[in-house]
């Protein structure tokens, strides 16, 4: 009988953005692969997919009935393994597949980064530690994505029977790629920019984490000493109408291109000039890894996602969040540092191709898979 696999998440999008690969990857192996998540989007490599009801919120009453579902899915289906992401998914999952455990199902949980951590507000830590720590009992294999995560699940002395660090989900280092020249000045022009731009470019949602407030009025800061600096902005999210008013406020509207909800950020980051992050708190942030593999050189807020990316004077510079005058300084020492700029770019190039490449992620990944189904064949062979 043919084995099968089960990826669990709250929305569907999470596994076309970030997971394909991993799923081809199980399919090469002659495995089934099944999906449970909210949403009807069609997948590549997916054998049967699952639209549940998982909600964001932890406090929705739909869990109930999400859980229901998926605990009749992991029973039905006798899966050998099961990995499940994001918070509500790994906590329905693991709950769900208590019984299932019993019988020899492995639950991996992915962490894409705590919601508790050094400099987390108290209430996070009240509410995120003790959960997170007694699903660890629940838990087979806890993967943390950066570096910070791993020590504190090491020190905390969390519960899963193994935890390891994978360097993210990869990036397609064939796909986001630096761009020469010709194929700069060309797609500037396309997009109504000109070679004499200078391009800062953020890839996020709206919201109050990513923190596009602060690069608007770090903006404002620098739009007449670098004369020709425009801001792209792409996402969409609730507090997009509130930084178009702010624009507008600092007149810097006309310098500054909310792009919306974009599917080609591979067709615009190589003829940007840098990178910019903001945001509040990060696991391992992709839009910055996808920058680096552009060659694009990053400046960025303080938390650990971007610690662990970027480092000061090799590929960029880690700011103390919120100090937009500091910011500012580093944005006019590369617009005005030709060599400089392209120098910080090129390492990170080399950071993301030796370390978070698709590649690299598939074997470390592949790896921790491959000891589950090695293990899953030793009781086979032992039942025989």
């Amino acid at each position: 009988m043919q084995k099968k696999v089960l990826f669990c998440a709250t929305v569907d999008y999470h596994f076309k953005a970030f997971h394909l690969p991993y799923m081809s990857w199980f399919k090469e192996q002659g495995w089934e692969v099944h999906v449970a998540a909210s949403g009807n989007i069609e997948l590549p490599f997916v054998d049967e997919k699952f639209d549940i009801p998982i909600q964001r919120s932890p406090y929705s009453l739909k869990n109930m009935k999400a859980y229901s579902q998926l605990k009749s899915i992991i029973d039905t289906n006798n899966y050998e393994i099961i990995h499940c992401h994001t918070p509500m998914g790994g906590l329905l999952a693991r709950l769900a597949a208590r019984s299932a455990r019993k019988y020899g199902t492995k639950v991996i949980y992915t962490a894409h980064g705590f919601h508790f951590f050094k400099g987390a507000p108290f209430l996070n830590w009240l509410l995120y530690y003790p959960l997170e720590k007694v699903l660890s009992h629940y838990t087979d294999c806890l993967i943390t994505i950066n570096g910070e995560d791993y020590k504190l699940a090491i020190d905390h002395r969390f519960k899963a029977k193994r935890i390891e660090h994978v360097h993210g989900v990869g990036v397609n280092t064939e796909r986001f790629k630096p761009a020469d020249d010709n194929y700069k000045r060309e797609s500037r022009m396309k997009q109504g920019y000109s070679p004499e731009h200078f391009l800062m470019f953020y890839a996020a949602e709206f919201n109050n984490n990513k923190n596009q407030k602060m690069l608007l009025n770090e903006f404002a800061l620098i739009k007449d000493v670098v004369p020709h600096a425009r801001l792209l902005l792409a996402g969409v999210g609730p507090q997009l109408e509130q930084c178009q008013k702010l624009a507008r406020e600092l007149d810097i509207a006309d310098k500054v291109d909310f792009l919306g909800y974009r599917h080609d950020l591979d067709n615009i980051l190589p003829f940007c000039d840098i990178a910019l992050a903001s945001s509040l708190r990060e696991g391992l942030p992709v839009n910055i890894m996808e920058a680096m593999a552009c060659g694009l050189p990053i400046v960025a807020t303080d938390n650990r996602g971007h610690r662990e990316l970027v480092h000061n004077q090799e590929n960029g510079w880690i700011i103390a969040l919120n100090e937009k005058e500091t910011m500012s300084e580093k944005i006019k020492l590369l617009a005005s540092n030709h060599n400089l700029k392209n120098k910080l770019g090129t390492s990170g190039r080399n950071i993301i191709e030796k370390k978070y490449a698709i590649d690299k992620i598939l074997d470390e990944k592949s790896r921790i898979y491959s000891r589950y189904m090695e293990e899953e064949e030793k009781v086979i062979w032992a039942v025989q």
